[in-house]
């Protein structure tokens, strides 16, 4: 199982939310290139970048800073980022510079022939972003809650052909509470795509229960907050996750 350190990038700074509230926002690093060197140089094998101005404003807005993240990092590892994505060019603009993954959210909620485009126009390189509350899929930064059950709406996105799924537990994200691990494994098996999950991991106990189900599909688990403030130490947890991967 991948542990996928996350770098949310908010006014070209590092920063985490307590459930995607962005005057919440606690500043990690002034220097996310520097941050994101720094996770590859522990071991990360992939990396999750989200651009929360762009979310908010529904268009790219920290893309120098992305940039610089993806020089720094090269070839060396996938980076999937989120965050703005609402057009064709958009994607192509920052595959060309050196993202692997774009991760489509709210524009797939809200704009599904868009995701099935970018899917034929960019195939093996988009990942739907599901963030759910009870179960029901929220958009627009999460500040408003559909009528879409989570499971309806990533069995549809996996028939136009997307690559994962970032499955976010808005109600844990931030919070340190422990991941939703039944949740997580509920859309896990509903889909024969993998499941990344995200939202409330904490410290080596929720490794070792997502490595529980890792053969339900969880493929990874994307982790910010808990690095960042120490209560997880990422080199230990990808360790444990390799060990508790293996046969």
């Amino acid at each position: 199982m991948l542990i996928i350190p996350a770098i949310d990038l908010k006014d070209g700074h590092c920063v985490r939310l307590r459930q995607g509230e962005m005057d919440s926002a606690t500043v990690f690093s002034e220097d996310p290139a520097a941050m994101a060197r720094k996770w590859v140089e522990s071991g990360a094998r992939r990396l999750h970048l989200v651009d929360l101005n762009g979310a908010f404003a529904g268009k790219p807005v920290n893309e120098a800073a992305i940039k610089a993240i993806t020089d720094a990092v090269g070839e060396e590892i996938p980076v999937q980022l989120g965050g703005g994505i609402r057009d064709l060019d958009t994607i192509e603009r920052y595959l060309d510079s050196g993202i692997r993954y774009v991760i489509i959210g709210s524009a797939a909620v809200k704009n599904p022939g868009f995701l099935h485009d970018a899917c034929n126009a960019f195939p093996g390189h988009v990942i739907v972003g599901l963030d759910a509350k009870d179960g029901m899929v929220a958009v627009d930064g999460w500040s408003k809650v559909t009528h879409h059950e989570v499971v309806d709406l990533a069995r549809r996105f996996e028939g136009y052909g997307v690559e994962a799924v970032v499955y976010t537990d808005i109600g844990r994200d931030g919070m340190l509470s422990g991941v939703n691990v039944d949740a997580t494994v509920r859309l896990a098996q509903a889909l024969t795509i993998p499941v990344i999950a995200s939202g409330g991991i904490t410290n080596l106990d929720d490794i070792r229960k997502l490595c529980a189900v890792e053969g339900e599909g969880v493929m990874g688990a994307i982790t910010g907050r808990a690095i960042y403030e120490g209560t997880l130490d990422f080199v230990a947890a990808q360790k444990l996750a390799d060990e508790l991967g293996k046969p």
